[in-house]
């Protein structure tokens, strides 16, 4: 078998090698962090009953998984939660704003296909109306005879550059070059 006949089937066999080591692994918990407004919810990866959660400035034990951060206000911080000998820690830098709106991605697709749509009418009526007067008369009076063009007369020379006449060389006779 030539190489370039290989190299699919080996890029084929690593892309199945690489997904079933990363199946084998552990999965490590993840922090779920979800965002509104002012508002940060923070949901830790134990499962267990007791949670301390540890903030910059304040330890709080609770119940739940979750942690309501109220009125939050983008300053980063070291977020951890444990339970026993269990512990994970977030670094949190999360962007906050009271005046932002949630979009999701129906309504963006929706705006831009109705902004394509609008600009493709837009054009289509540009395209038709300006066909429609391209055979149209001007309405306007026209003050010149209509007939055949009447060529303009060549433009008036400037007497600054008229040519070189015989028997007017001495008054440019200055201009010619200097041997040094």
């Amino acid at each position: 078998m030539r190489l370039e006949q290989c190299l699919p089937l080996l890029g084929l066999l690593l892309c199945a090698v690489g997904t079933t080591a990363q199946q084998d692994e552990e999965p490590e918990g993840e922090f779920l962090v979800e965002i509104s407004g002012t508002t940060v919810t923070i949901t830790c990866p134990l499962e267990d009953e007791d949670i301390r959660w540890d903030l910059p400035g304040k330890t709080q034990t609770t119940k739940e998984r979750k942690l309501v951060i109220k009125d939050h206000d983008s300053t980063p911080a070291n977020l951890s939660c444990s339970s026993g000998k269990k512990k994970h820690e977030l670094y949190l830098n999360a962007k906050v704003c009271a005046t932002c709106e949630e979009l999701d991605a129906l309504t963006v697709a929706g705006i831009i296909t109705a902004d394509l749509l609008i600009t493709l009418g837009v054009l289509i009526l540009v395209y038709y109306f300006s066909k429609r007067r391209r055979g149209r008369a001007s309405s306007a009076g026209d003050s010149r005879p209509r007939g055949q063009k009447m060529q303009r007369p060549p433009p008036v020379p400037n007497p600054d550059y008229e040519p070189i006449r015989k028997g007017q060389r001495e008054v440019y006779a200055g201009l010619a070059p200097r041997a040094i």
